[in-house]
């Protein structure tokens, strides 16, 4: 009887143990092979013409930190720079400097190439209280406002017959002179 119990007590054991999950082995990736894949440099074009017409086309990689600028016919690399804000490059002739869509270029500390947006603000207050605060930026045809100080609501220019019309998804802003009108779904929320 003992060599039974002893005989079930073993099988007990081997079969707990069998049914047990084996540990998955995990897809571990070396170094090296990390090392060999091929990471795409994150690239960003832009083209900027200033008031006289002159063109400074732009193509960032921020992957090596470098700028490859196309300036009147000339191709230009410059190297990233530490900014408190806003963007600067700069090798031994050039230096180029921005914030924004606004764009410094100098050439061994002339400038040769400025661009800055138009941007004109303003606030009114209609008789009900409410204060409508609006920045338009003339150069790209795009407004932000704020009504009572709330979350910021960006608009595209339309083409009005006259006055002003700028619109998103769910806004529109009309007006004429100092007379303005926000509408929110087809219901007007500001009206001075």
């Amino acid at each position: 009887m003992t060599i039974r119990i002893f005989t079930i007590a073993m099988l007990t054991v081997f079969l707990l143990n069998s049914c047990k999950e084996t540990p998955k082995q995990k897809n571990v990736e070396t170094a090296a092979t990390a090392a060999t894949k091929k990471v795409a440099d994150d690239i960003v074009t832009t083209s900027t013409t200033d008031k006289n017409g002159t063109v400074l086309e732009i193509s960032f990689n921020n992957t090596k930190g470098t700028a490859t600028l196309n300036f009147k016919g000339e191709t230009i690399e410059l190297v990233q720079q530490k900014s408190a804000s806003g963007i600067w490059y700069e090798n031994e002739s050039y230096e180029l400097r921005g914030k924004g869509n606004d764009i410094d270029l100098k050439k061994d500390g002339n400038l040769v190439f400025t661009y800055k947006d138009e941007i004109v603000k303003t606030s009114l207050k209609n008789k009900e209280g409410q204060t409508l605060d609006m920045t338009f930026n003339n150069s790209t045809n795009r407004a932000k406002i704020y009504l009572n100080g709330g979350e910021q609501i960006e608009l595209v220019g339309q083409n009005p017959a006259s006055g002003i019309w700028y619109k998103n998804d769910h806004y529109e802003l009309r007006g004429k002179g100092e007379n303005v009108e926000l509408t929110k779904d087809g219901k007007i929320v500001f009206k001075n």
